[in-house]
C-alpha cells in the first residue's frame, strides 16, 4: 500500500526497469540502456530548480529505442525508466555527494570519487550542462528511497540477465549502450573527422579483444568514426562487471547525438531512422556471432 505521508512520492509503485525478452535468448549478449529513461517522477520535478527540458540534458535521449530491435534477434534488451538525473546506475551505489543532504551520508560513502566530486554521484547534483538541480538540501532518507525504488531493481535485473547468459552459453556479453554530446566526439586535431562512436573497455580490462574488435569493424564497415577508450573509458558498469576471466565481458557505447538529435530541442532528427537500421545491423551481427571465440572460464582444479 503506497504511503500516504506528502512527503513521499509514489515512484516506488511504478516500474523502474523494463527487461524486454527474446523468446528463446538466441545469444550470450545482452543490450542495457542505463541512461535513457523518460519518466520524470513528481518528486523530481517539485524539488527541482529546473525544468523538465533542463533535466533532459542528462538523458541519453531516445538510445533505447536505438537498440529496441535486440529480441527480435535473440536478445535481451534491459533499460531504465527513470532519468539519470534522478538516480545513476551507471554510478556505486555508495559515491554520495555529502554537499546535497542537510543530514549526513552513512561513513562507507565514497564521497571523494572524482564522480562524486565533480557534481555527477548516484544522486546526481548537477544537470550534464554543470547547473544545480536542487534549490535546497535534499535529507539521506530521499537517497535512500531512490536507490531501493530504482537503482537496486536496475543492478538485480542486470544481474539476472547475465546469470541466465552464462548458465546457458557459459559468458555474458553486456553491451552498455550510451550517447554523448557532439562536443564530446569534436576531432582531437582540427582537419581530423567527428569521432561517431566511442567504445569503452576500459583500455581492454573489462571486454575480450574480439568483441571491440568486431563491433569497431561493424561500425566502420557503416561508414562511421570510431574512437577507443577517448574521452570514454567506460563507467561504472564496465568497471564493476567487466571480468573478462570469468565469462562477463562489458563494452561501452557511445554514439555522438549529433547523428540522431536536435540537442536544443532534445528532438529526433531525420538522422534517426538510419541510424537504428545500422545499430539493428550491429545487433544482428554481435547476436549472431553467438560469443565464438571467447574463452569460457575453467573450474578451479
Amino acid at each position: 500500500m503506497p504511503s500516504t505521508s506528502k512527503h513521499q512520492d509514489l515512484f516506488s509503485s511504478r516500474r523502474a526497469v523494463e527487461v524486454l525478452e527474446p523468446s528463446p535468448a538466441a545469444s550470450p549478449v545482452i543490450f542495457a540502456s542505463p541512461h535513457s529513461g523518460r519518466d520524470y517522477p513528481g518528486e523530481l520535478l517539485r524539488n527541482s530548480r529546473l525544468d523538465r527540458h533542463a533535466l533532459r540534458q542528462s538523458e541519453d535521449s531516445y538510445v533505447d529505442l536505438l537498440f529496441d530491435e535486440a529480441p527480435r534477434f535473440g536478445a535481451p534488451l534491459l533499460r531504465a525508466l527513470f532519468p539519470r538525473a534522478f538516480v545513476d546506475v551507471n554510478r556505486a551505489r555508495d559515491e554520495l555527494d555529502p554537499r546535497m543532504f542537510s543530514d549526513d551520508v552513512p561513513k562507507h560513502a565514497d564521497t571523494r570519487s572524482s564522480r562524486v566530486i565533480a557534481g555527477l554521484g548516484v544522486i546526481p547534483r548537477i544537470v550534464a550542462d554543470g547547473q544545480d538541480i536542487y534549490a535546497r538540501k535534499l535529507y539521506y532518507f530521499d537517497a535512500k528511497r531512490r536507490l531501493s525504488a530504482c537503482y537496486d531493481p536496475y543492478h538485480a535485473a542486470l544481474h539476472r540477465l547475465i546469470d541466465a547468459a552464462r548458465d546457458r552459453f557459459g559468458v555474458a556479453v553486456v553491451i552498455d549502450c550510451h550517447s554523448m554530446p557532439s562536443a564530446g566526439g569534436a576531432p582531437f586535431r582540427a582537419g581530423e573527422p567527428r569521432i561517431d562512436f566511442v567504445l569503452g573497455d576500459r583500455f581492454g580490462s573489462s571486454c575480450d579483444p574480439a568483441i571491440v574488435a568486431e563491433t569497431e569493424d561493424a561500425l566502420r564497415s557503416f561508414g562511421y568514426q570510431v574512437a577507443r577508450n577517448a574521452p570514454y573509458a567506460g563507467g561504472y558498469v564496465a568497471s564493476s562487471y567487466g571480468r573478462p576471466r570469468e565469462g562477463v565481458h562489458v563494452l561501452q557505447i557511445e554514439i555522438n547525438r549529433a547523428l540522431y538529435l536536435d540537442e536544443r530541442r532534445i528532438a529526433r532528427t531525420n538522422g534517426f531512422e538510419a541510424l537504428r537500421r545500422d545499430m539493428t545491423a550491429l545487433i544482428e551481427r554481435l547476436v549472431s556471432s553467438h560469443g565464438e571465440g571467447l574463452s569460457v572460464p575453467q573450474a578451479a582444479e
